[in-house]
């Protein structure tokens, strides 16, 4: 970059705030410098550009349409360099760990196995935020996110972590069927699924199961749907990763197992970098996915 080809820093940092305060005045006292030096720098800048970029109005100064365009520049800049500042002091901070994940995949695969890495890194905090919408990763302060998709979210990195198939699983001795075409003969009222599980709707209609317009019965959690079906009152689907010791132990069987193309849990990041707990909490859930 050829910094003679810029004005300089201090008059765009004096036009930024003034065009976010709307007055020289109050710029001038987030600078901490007097109204005439705000009323300079605004000059050079016009001189610099051969535009008008403020004009007064009143109590206040009014942006031209030049003035617009340079502030809108100018906002994003500094907020990317303050977002690089940031990130790179919270690198080594001791701060908690805010991940983002779905309610089932935080109760049935990750609770289970945090007692490891809370032994492995007891002075790491890790903060766990359940939900099935997307949250914003700088609004919401989210490190790391755990989605369930096809990997595509805009703007962050995405990696698989657990792409396994789902399975349709009941009790041992709740229904004779044993393929889909059986299982498409169940009523709705055979089918328990998780308000909270985005999960369990998209491997429904990938089976050919719409659990709202059959009526199934829909439970508050995944917790809740898990026990209702070893109680052997219905079936369910769910990730098979997820239910893995149920099937081992025979508490719960197999009737349908799939594996839509490239469907299942990615760990998601941003793209400018993690702190240093956030990069030990990614490398235990790595080697514990591979596991």
């Amino acid at each position: 970059m050829d910094w003679r080809s810029i004005p300089s820093l201090a008059a765009l940092r004096a036009f930024d705030a003034l065009a976010r305060h709307g007055s020289l005045s109050a710029a001038a006292r987030e600078l901490n410098v007097t109204h005439a030096a705000v009323s300079q720098h605004l000059r050079a800048l016009e001189a610099d550009f051969g535009e008008v970029l403020a004009r007064r109005e009143g109590q206040g100064m009014q942006l031209t349409e030049a003035g617009h365009e340079l502030a809108i520049a100018l906002g994003e800049g500094f907020a990317r360099i303050a977002d690089g500042v940031s990130a790179l002091r919270d690198r080594n901070a001791v701060r908690p760990v805010v991940v983002a994940l779905t309610p089932s995949f935080a109760e049935a695969w990750l609770m289970p196995r945090m007692g490891g890495f809370w032994a492995a890194h007891p002075e790491i905090e890790v903060r766990l935020v359940p939900g099935v919408t997307l949250t914003d990763f700088r609004r919401d302060g989210i490190d790391v996110a755990i989605r369930f998709g096809g990997g595509d979210w805009p703007g962050l990195q995405a990696e698989p972590l657990a792409l396994s198939a789902f399975v349709v699983v009941a009790a041992p001795h709740f229904t004779k069927a044993r393929d889909l075409k059986g299982l498409l003969k169940l009523t709705g009222q055979d089918w328990f699924f998780s308000g909270a599980s985005s999960e369990q709707q998209i491997w429904g209609k990938a089976i050919g199961v719409d659990f709202k317009a059959i009526g199934a019965r829909e439970m508050a959690n995944n917790g809740l749907v898990a026990s209702a079906v070893r109680a052997g009152l219905g079936v369910s689907l769910q990730a098979k990763t997820l239910v893995a010791p149920d099937l081992a132990s025979g508490q719960l069987i197999s009737l349908h197992e799939g594996d839509p193309e490239g469907l299942g849990y990615y760990l998601v990041t941003r793209p400018d970098g993690l702190s240093h707990s956030a990069r030990l909490f990614v490398r235990w859930l790595r080697r514990l996915a591979k596991a």
